[in-house]
């Protein structure tokens, strides 16, 4: 089996930039998640150092992390942080959407993964959403609710554009019409 490696972003893109994160404040409500990660790519190897080295301060020193295979192509066992091996593992188990951050000292980190494709103002609902302090939601439901609005959003803009597009003009069952839907008026003319 070949494994072709699709990157959205360069290399070196993400090493050049820091991690694009939002995390939980810290508090004693305890929620699902402990924040969001949205990546410059799919590949771990180039995204990992960034975003241990972003954690190191707020956290402690990353040791191991864990992530289900189906969103990364290549997952490897591990990968170099200033100078040091961060452990990587996969789980099929595990949420697609959520990264698992492990430290010796420290404890366990969840954090939704937002892919690197994701636009910005969704990328930013995301990200404040799981940032809530003691939230219930995981992060396959926040990434399935973010679908629902983003499409509520697309069609919202296509419907104006169509509205705009036709002059106004709405049938009786909230559909757009085109100018040869509309009635006659009495004369004939349109």
């Amino acid at each position: 089996m070949s494994t072709i490696l699709d990157r959205t972003a360069p290399r070196d893109f993400a090493a050049e930039f820091p991690a694009r994160l939002s995390l939980t404040p810290k508090t004693t409500l305890a929620g699902q998640l402990d924040g969001a990660w949205w990546p410059y790519s799919r590949d771990l190897e180039a995204e990992l150092p960034p975003l241990a080295a972003a954690l190191e301060e707020p956290w402690g020193r990353i040791t191991r992390v864990t992530v289900n295979p189906t969103r990364w192509p290549v997952v490897p066992y591990t990968v170099a942080v200033n100078g040091r091996m961060l452990h990587v593992g996969w789980f099929t188990e595990q949420d697609p959407d959520k990264l698992i951050l492990l430290s010796y000292t420290a404890g366990r980190w969840d954090l939704l993964v937002i892919p690197p494709e994701t636009a910005p103002a969704a990328a930013a609902r995301l990200m404040a959403a799981a940032a809530i302090p003691g939230s219930v939601l995981t992060a396959g439901v926040l990434m399935s609710k973010e679908t629902v609005i983003g499409r509520g959003i697309r069609d919202a803009v296509r419907r104006e554009a169509t509205w705009e597009g036709e002059g106004g003009a709405m049938s009786p069952f909230g559909n757009p019409m085109g100018r040869s839907a509309l009635p006659l008026p009495g004369n004939g003319w349109r």
